[in-house]
């Protein structure tokens, strides 16, 4: 054996270092960026198309929770919170199993964002109906106006002059531009689509169980309390969006703080006292909803009452308020995302190690050899 090859031999071999694929590149998280996108392509949906005629989901929900009320009435607190939950965590359920489905895709993702956001807001279907009545009343056709607003609430229509129509009517567009697009928009900045379905779920199972007829005192008091728990932060939204995007800042902020509270309602109280105030004009005091007759305190009381011409007055200021929102809501879920972090790495299948031979130990293999 040669010299070289025998100190190859018994010289120490130093394993060469492992080495892996290099560590994949930051993205920029998109989640956040998805759900945004989503968002403002379904509340343009809804500018552009309205709710559809036909098969329009939340209708297939009322269907749904008719039928589950039919199973499930009792008169008592305890059936109505089962039907309650049922009907409203199921829909959440479905949508969350949706999202979970699709996050791997982001068009995915923000297809399926965008789509419930349109089946969920109704701004355009709103200013759609109360433009109708109040184009009845301005032509002085007071039984079309009667005809028409029940599209718009539950209130009896044969018992309302035009004036009291028209107050029927722009308070109608004060409640429902947070029930129908400040508060769904909220909850889908916060909880995404399971937000989105669920607000419009319990929104539903208010408007159908939450009302305080013998029939449904205690078995509509799940859904009714649920609904305010809900509201709350739309409502309040709505009503500082109001202030903001009226015709009158002041008398809309006067209006808020004096008789907001005085409302029976926690949620549409602000919102009512909020367009009383922006507009100038009077709300409340008695209607008859449901075959009972309700004596609601004045918000406003120093404003004009409200006339026909309010009405468009009233669905302009809902538009405004409805851009707004969807500016503070999706614009709010990117800045929470930025400070959340900001980047997400993209996982790969990691590379298994690669070790290189020492060049003593060829030396030594092939001294073996020829040994």
């Amino acid at each position: 054996m040669r010299a070289e090859d025998a100190a190859g031999a018994s010289a120490p071999r130093t394993p060469a270092p492992l080495t892996s694929a290099p560590p994949a590149p930051a993205l920029p998280r998109s989640t956040d960026a998805v759900l945004a996108a989503g968002t403002a392509l379904g509340f343009l949906a809804d500018l552009l198309l309205a709710d559809p005629r036909r098969g329009h989901p939340v209708a297939a929900f009322g269907r749904a929770a008719t039928a589950a009320e039919r199973l499930l009435w009792r008169d008592h607190r305890g059936a109505g919170a089962l039907y309650t939950a049922l009907c409203a965590g199921g829909t959440v359920a479905a949508a969350a199993g949706l999202s979970h489905a699709v996050r791997r895709s982001p068009a995915a993702s923000g297809a399926l964002t965008a789509a419930v956001t349109w089946a969920v807001l109704g701004g355009t279907s709103l200013g759609r109906e109360a433009r109708a009545v109040g184009a009845a009343l301005e032509a002085g056709d007071l039984a079309g106006a009667r005809e028409r607003l029940p599209g718009l609430c539950g209130r009896d229509p044969q018992s309302l002059d035009a004036q009291q129509i028209a107050r029927a009517v722009v308070e109608s567009v004060a409640e429902n531009t947070s029930d129908a697009v400040v508060g769904a928009l909220v909850w889908g900045a916060a909880a995404g689509v399971p937000g989105l379905a669920g607000f419009r779920a319990v929104n539903t199972l208010d408007a159908m169980a939450g009302h305080k007829s013998p029939r449904l005192r205690r078995f509509g008091w799940a859904p009714a309390r649920l609904d305010d728990v809900a509201g709350f932060p739309g409502s309040r939204l709505t009503a500082a969006l109001a202030v903001l995007a009226g015709p009158d800042p002041r008398g809309a902020l006067r209006v808020l703080r004096s008789d907001a509270r005085r409302h029976p309602s926690p949620n549409a109280g602000p919102v009512e006292a909020a367009f009383a105030g922006a507009l100038g004009v009077r709300l409340g005091g008695t209607l008859a909803y449901g075959g009972r007759v309700e004596h609601r305190p004045v918000l406003g009381a120093g404003n004009r009452p409200v006339e026909p011409r309010d009405i468009e007055r009233a669905v302009r200021l809902s538009r405004r308020v409805g851009a707004l929102a969807l500016v503070v809501c999706a614009g709010g879920r990117l800045a929470y995302g930025a400070l959340r972090g900001g980047t997400t790495v993209v996982s790969r299948p990691p590379a298994g190690p690669r070790t290189a031979r020492p060049a003593s130990g060829r030396r030594r293999a092939a001294g073996e050899g020829r040994g």
